[in-house]
């Protein structure tokens, strides 16, 4: 799949985008409340302003949209019809913006029903993607995720048309992150990095994808936790994530997506606390399969004892992702999200229902197997 969004990328890099607004008049801005009040997002609205735009702004995406609340937004706009969409925030935000630049293009044809039922848009409007977390890799994925209350689930609107004309990587907007909320974000990113360099659909473009990220992630991510202003580990995590969404966009995540998705659906766990309670239990099942991949892996950590063997290595570094969570001081048991025994054969049934991420897993797995790993970690 074929990127080819322009980065724009640094410190103040958003400072004069007036090249970029030459000729747009109607502009829709999608944030959430958390950011939209932040100076430099203040200072980018000021530039749409003297550069004479007509500027809507959504400022009331929630942290996991589902289907309805995207409705919601689209009977809010004045203008069905934009000229440059753009998204400022996390995941969620980013995936709501790249679907509003597709239904916003001005084909009546095109609706949120339609890509629901799988259609395939030919055509979005401009776009410029500029992340406030490091962690979805939105900005660099085609994929746009979306709760179903209805069915207890999320599901991916999935389109090469989604991915954004422009991207800015702006560390000084990832320094308003809560210590938490960098540590799951990170997670996540880790979670697309390592999930795409091991899937059975891996290629060597999503290998040097995973690969350049996992170097940066693992030098980054906990001193970006510990040192909200370091505006270099920042700007490394935020490098990390879009590597994440890149190597989605050419291979594919496996278990521990499908395994969070059914927790994220029915339970509400943010995406990136589920993915870090089964990061190490997935990938101690996954490990024999790809003893390589996981050497591989384990070498880019700075701190690595590069003298084990290859197998060793392999071991070491699923001890090395439980250390990390705990180090990070995220939930390592279902139950301290209030999930039960009980509801492990409905995880379990909606884990192994995700086939489109399941396929991915480079070895065999049941549902028994997933219920397994589920109870390893109640």
């Amino acid at each position: 799949m074929k990127i080819d969004s322009t980065i724009i990328s640094g410190y103040q890099s958003l400072q004069d985008i007036g090249y970029l607004l030459a000729g747009k008049r109607q502009v829709l801005l999608v944030s959430d409340k958390n950011i939209i009040g932040l100076p430099p997002v203040q200072s980018l609205i000021g530039q749409l302003d003297n550069a004479g735009c007509e500027v809507s702004i959504i400022d009331s995406v929630p942290p996991e949209p589902n289907q309805h609340d995207v409705a919601a937004i689209l009977k809010t706009l004045h203008q069905p019809q934009v000229d440059l969409v753009i998204g400022v925030g996390g995941g969620s935000v980013l995936d709501v913006a790249k679907l509003l630049s597709i239904l916003c293009a001005g084909d009546e044809t095109v609706t949120l029903d339609s890509l629901l039922a799988g259609e395939k848009p030919q055509h979005r409007t401009t776009s410029l993607l500029i992340p406030t977390t490091a962690g979805t890799g939105s900005e660099s994925t085609p994929n746009a995720i979306l709760a179903i209350p209805e069915k207890e689930t999320k599901i991916g609107i999935i389109t090469p048309v989604m991915l954004p004309d422009y991207v800015a990587l702006v560390p000084e907007l990832a320094t308003s992150m809560p210590a938490r909320i960098a540590a799951s974000t990170g997670i996540d990113a880790l979670c697309h990095l390592f999930e795409c360099f091991t899937s059975v659909i891996a290629n060597p473009v999503s290998d040097n994808f995973a690969l350049v990220g996992m170097k940066k992630l693992f030098a980054s991510l906990e001193t970006a936790v510990a040192e909200p202003e370091n505006l270099q580990a920042r700007l490394n995590m935020l490098w990390a994530s879009y590597y994440g969404g890149a190597s989605i966009a050419h291979a594919g995540t496996h278990l521990v997506h499908a395994m969070s998705y059914p927790l994220g659906g029915k339970y509400h766990i943010p995406h990136g606390v589920a993915n870090a309670i089964l990061l190490a239990p997935c990938m101690a099942f996954v490990r024999p399969s790809a003893v390589n991949k996981f050497a591989q892996a384990y070498d880019l950590i700075p701190d690595a004892d590069r003298t084990l063997r290859e197998e060793e290595k392999s071991h070491a570094l699923v001890e090395y992702f439980d250390a990390l969570v705990h180090r990070l001081d995220l939930p390592v048991k279902l139950s301290q999200l209030n999930i039960t025994p009980d509801d492990i054969p409905y995880l379990s049934q909606g884990a192994i229902e995700v086939q489109r991420l399941i396929k991915n897993v480079p070895m065999p797995v049941s549902k028994n197997q997933i219920a397994e790993i589920y109870r390893s970690i109640r």
